[in-house]
């Protein structure tokens, strides 16, 4: 076994140039993954070891993990006492690799980037991201996303554009219930999970700003332009899919739409990390308002809740965690176009509903809950598991009404060290659900 004294099993010298190539091949390959058609992933930077530290939660020994870059160390600098890196962050260019049901495998680039702005020690990273990628299922996708925090966190803005060429799966409105009065209601709630694709063009522009009120509660304000143009169905020679009959019940074209409107947010976090946190709690609650003035197709005024707490079980090893996840979205008024209804895998970070693809449920009302059991396996954290379980409930045009009818999920996943520093993980995830539903899921960093 791998240690930090540097007891390693020794090779001879053609076993360890093979071993070189391979792993460093495995460690490209696998460095970078996008969930969904139109979300954009969370991205996750290398940050100085100075500030680590400082926030390092007691307990928890840096120098016995193990992670990707200890390996890499090894494998290329097999003499070198082992240490922390004092480099600071920059630039880094990685390879865009994924592999899970709603875009199918996918090849791309990525560059990410971050900086800690001012001197003040309490101020978070700032990080930014780009990516270009192509998958299997005719996807192809490019963005640019930032997340800036001011010296002191005093402002704390988040964006996003994205340009796409879209192929989203669509399994009907609602939970999957049988019933209704006519044909037309048949198809839309789709009891059998037919499975359907619509083709399109993509494109989002996503600005919040929010301000520090008091300590950890922030206050938001933003615009979110949502356009999609060129929509149609190639599998399909009648008219009667669940897209079309809701649209023309709803009132929006067949072929486009656009859903623009303003945010209000709060938020409030102490999370002692948010790429895996050991404990701590985030809430996220605020509304969206669609607006024809600014070009909407309908108006619209949605409430969306966001709810994570994270518990450790051990004093001695607080990668020990149990973690609980609710998120929630509800329409007040108004109608929303088909593709932006919430659903499985609609939440912020694309990572609900694992098991399932994107929007296999959703409706006006939708809400989504899930409890994670996360432990190491081997004592330097370099590879860790987890198990989970979730329920979704959601409305649909039938009547049944949201928390009426629930459908469960779940899985496990293997877990490997990708940054002992940043709590930064490669996540290979198998889950499975209802009818049939199941899958392979490849990511970077927590699902929440």
């Amino acid at each position: 076994m791998l240690n930090r004294k540097g007891d390693y099993i020794r090779m001879n010298g053609h076993i360890k140039v093979l071993w070189r190539i391979l792993l460093l091949t495995s460690f490209v390959i696998i460095s970078g993954t996008v969930y969904s058609q139109v979300q954009t992933p969370a991205d996750t930077l290398k940050r100085d070891t100075s500030d680590i530290k400082r926030d390092r939660p007691m307990g928890e020994n840096l120098y016995g993990q193990f992670d990707l870059g200890d390996l890499a160390r090894y494998i290329l600098h097999p003499k070198r006492p082992p240490g922390p890196a004092k480099t600071r962050s920059g630039i880094i260019i990685i390879p865009n690799i994924a592999s899970n049901p709603s875009i199918g495998s996918q090849i791309g680039i990525k560059a990410v980037a971050g900086r800690k702005l001012g001197n003040d020690p309490k101020t978070l990273l700032s990080v930014a991201a780009t990516s270009a990628s192509i998958t299997t299922k005719g996807i192809m996708y490019f963005y640019i996303s930032h997340n800036v925090y001011t010296p002191g966190n005093k402002w704390n803005l988040q964006g996003t554009l994205i340009a796409a060429k879209t192929v989203t799966p669509d399994y009907g409105l609602g939970i999957a219930n049988e019933g209704g009065k006519d044909e037309t209601d048949k198809i839309l709630a789709n009891a059998g999970r037919k499975g359907r694709a619509i083709h399109g063009q993509f494109y989002n522009f996503r600005e919040k700003v929010y301000k520090e009120v008091s300590k950890n509660l922030f206050v938001g304000l933003g615009v979110s332009f949502d356009i999609r143009r060129k929509l149609h169905s190639k599998d399909t020679t009648t008219d009667l899919t669940p897209f079309n009959i809701y649209n023309d019940r709803h009132g929006f074209p067949r072929d486009h739409y656009m859903a623009n409107g303003l945010l209000f947010n709060v938020q409030y976090t102490t999370r002692d990390n948010q790429n895996r946190a050991y404990k701590g709690v985030y809430i996220d609650a605020g509304f969206r308002t669609n607006q024809t003035w600014m070009g909407s197709s309908r108006n619209a005024l949605q409430f969306t809740t966001d709810f994570r707490k994270y518990v450790s079980l051990s004093t001695r090893n607080p990668a020990h965690v149990v973690a609980f996840w609710n998120w929630g979205s509800y329409l007040i008024n108004g109608a929303l176009p088909y593709l932006e209804l919430p659903g499985t895998a609609k939440d912020p970070g694309s990572r609900s509903g694992r098991g399932y693809v994107v929007q296999y449920f959703k409706g006006e009302n939708y809400n989504y809950s899930e409890v994670e059991y996360r432990f190491p396996i081997v004592r330097n954290n370099f590879v860790s598991g987890v198990a989970f379980f979730h329920l979704q409930t959601a409305s649909d045009e039938l009547g049944t009404k949201l928390f009426q009818v629930f459908r469960p999920g779940g899985g496990a996943g293997l877990r490997i060290l990708f940054n002992k520093y940043t709590r930064t993980n490669l996540c290979l995830d198998y889950a499975w659900g209802k009818y049939g539903a199941r899958g392979f899921f490849l990511g970077l960093n927590e699902a929440f």
